[in-house]
C-alpha cells in the first residue's frame, strides 16, 4: 500500500506488526520483522527483538483484542517508542477505515501509520 517503508530503527523504537495465529512470519511487514527487527519465528504476538506482533489475521474481534493488550504494553514502557504498520490491511484484508479506530486510545509513544493517523484525526474535527 502507500504505507511509510519503515527500513531501520532508532534506538528505542520498535517495529510493530500484524502476525497470523501460527506466528508464520513469511510475507509483507512480518517477513521484513524476521529479516530486520529481530521477530522470531513461531511467535505470534508480544514483543520479540526489535519488533512487536499481534495477531492480525483472525478477525477484528481479534485485533481489537491484541490493540488493547499493545497498548497497555506500550503504556507500561514508556521508554520505547512503537511505530505501528498498517496492521491488518494487507493479506488480512481489512481496511485503514476498520483497524484505525481501534488504535484510538493509543498512548503518545505508539506512531501510527500515515492512513490511521488522518482517519482518527479526521474523526476528531
Amino acid at each position: 500500500g502507500s504505507a511509510e517503508l519503515i527500513t531501520d530503527l532508532r534506538p528505542g523504537e520498535i517495529f510493530v506488526f500484524g502476525s497470523n495465529a501460527a506466528g508464520s512470519h513469511a510475507g509483507g511487514a512480518a517477513r521484513q520483522a524476521v529479516r530486520d527487527f529481530g521477530a522470531i519465528m513461531g511467535q505470534a504476538r508480544g514483543l520479540q527483538g526489535r519488533s512487536y506482533a499481534l495477531v492480525s489475521m483472525s478477525g477484528l474481534d481479534v485485533i481489537a483484542e491484541e490493540t488493547a493488550t499493545f497498548c497497555a504494553f506500550a503504556r507500561t514502557h514508556p521508554e520505547l517508542t512503537f511505530l505501528v504498520t498498517e496492521i491488518g490491511c494487507g493479506i488480512a484484508g481489512h481496511t485503514p477505515a476498520e483497524v484505525a479506530p481501534l488504535f484510538a486510545g493509543a498512548p503518545r509513544n505508539v506512531v501510527l501509520p500515515r492512513s490511521f493517523r488522518e482517519l482518527l484525526e479526521g474523526a476528531h474535527e
